[in-house]
């Protein structure tokens, strides 16, 4: 299923996106935590990769869906290792997915607001945008770690609105996390587009009820270039 059909550009205002795996290749995110990470935690604790793997793993696993697996500070805390600079050593993988600059100049020239909204950490954030600038071609950046709840939350979308005050019912999202998209859908965003594949170097994840975005690129040419939308109240 493609998403572009199911898409009235003319009735959106506001275009929120995810950053890792939906503008940025998840790679990088993949690779630190199941590559490297092991790695360096191994080499402090005398562990083969592979076993400090299968000792993380647990931990990882009791985290997912809140914003601690997100959290630099958490991970720094709970495996006495400082996250940040790890992270610096692998930036090199960190790269915008295909086409995300020129969606996101059709959709400034379209008078589309372009809102960044994250699960990531602050530091992990502008690690990220020192290293693509992305922040130049967004709006406004909003991280979750700032409302006190991850996109999965059935609470945290309203307490988006308090702060960026868009409307569910002309808003797209587009996001790789089919949890966030859910929880997006319950509080009444009309439009949701489901990443098909975060990560370069993997395969095509399902992405079960909603439409499904293979490339930018499918977007681009629907984006109603040099008409702006109306103002609405």
């Amino acid at each position: 299923m493609t998403g572009t059909a199911a898409l009235d550009w003319q009735s959106i205002d506001t275009v929120l996106l995810d950053m890792d795996g939906t503008l940025l290749d998840m790679h990088f995110d993949n690779y630190f935590w199941q590559e490297h990470l092991p790695r360096r935690y191994g080499e402090q604790h005398g562990l083969s990769p592979e076993q400090a793997r299968m000792h993380l793993q647990p931990c990882f696993a009791a985290t997912a869906g809140t914003l601690e697996w997100y959290c630099i500070d958490y991970w720094s805390r709970t495996l006495a290792l400082d996250i940040a600079p790890l992270k610096e050593e692998v930036t090199h993988l960190i790269g915008l997915r295909p086409h995300v600059s020129e969606f996101l100049n059709a959709l400034r020239q379209a008078g589309k607001r372009r809102v960044l909204v994250t699960n990531a950490h602050q530091l992990s954030l502008a690690l990220k945008m020192k290293h693509t600038q992305l922040d130049a071609h967004l709006d406004t950046v909003i991280c979750a770690h700032e409302l006190g709840l991850p996109k999965e939350a059935s609470g945290f979308w309203q307490r988006l609105q308090g702060i960026d005050a868009y409307d569910p019912q002309h808003t797209l999202l587009i996001d790789d996390n089919l949890a966030a998209l859910r929880s997006a859908a319950a509080h009444g965003c009309t439009y949701l587009l489901a990443v098909q594949k975060p990560d370069s170097r993997r395969q095509a994840q399902e992405v079960g009820e909603f439409p499904a975005l293979g490339s930018f690129h499918e977007l681009l040419a629907d984006i109603p270039v040099n008409k702006p939308s109306a103002q609405r109240p």
